[in-house]
């Protein structure tokens, strides 16, 4: 039986078991590989996704689990060729390294400011406390989220 999935806007149609985690189903069904594998037990949240707007490790989610909600990957976020603010604050602070955990790190940062536009330090802290970043890039990620902090739309990610 398809499942269902609204995936970027867009809802589509998948032949996959509904107990396979919503990662490899983005992946190797319908083609996002800007959703990462990590760990495949929630820890690094490198695979981290919007469910509903918030942020999920797309590995711990059962496929059939998010019919009927709106899914939104890193390939979901910019406008085209126009990039998210939060997007361009990664280039501007040079956040990435090898770049693995960025993808899942934007969402992660996205979703808080949509919550909170305007966090502390801590709270920029806390929240993305549940990614690992084997690079250690962690200084630039607080500085690239304090950058935009109070330029986007909430909404949608975007610049105001």
């Amino acid at each position: 039986m398809p499942l269902r999935l609204d995936v970027n806007g867009t809802v589509r149609e998948v032949d996959a078991d509904p107990e396979s985690p919503l990662l490899w189903v983005l992946r190797d069904d319908l083609k996002l590989v800007g959703t990462k594998y990590g760990c495949g037990v929630g820890q690094c949240n490198a695979c981290t996704v919007h469910l509903n707007g918030a942020p999920v490790p797309s590995c711990q989610i059962p496929a059939g689990a998010a019919q009927g909600q709106t899914i939104r990957t890193i390939e979901g976020l910019a406008r085209g060729e126009v990039m998210t603010a939060v997007q361009a604050a990664w280039i501007e602070h040079d956040v990435a390294q090898c770049g693995y955990c960025q993808a899942g790190q934007i969402m992660s940062a996205t979703a808080l400011l949509a919550q909170t536009p305007r966090p502390s330090d801590r709270e920029i802290d806390e929240f993305m406390s549940r990614h690992l970043c084997r690079c250690g890039t962690y200084t630039r990620i607080r500085a690239a989220i304090r950058s935009t902090a109070g330029r986007i739309d909430a909404r949608a990610g975007s610049q105001s």
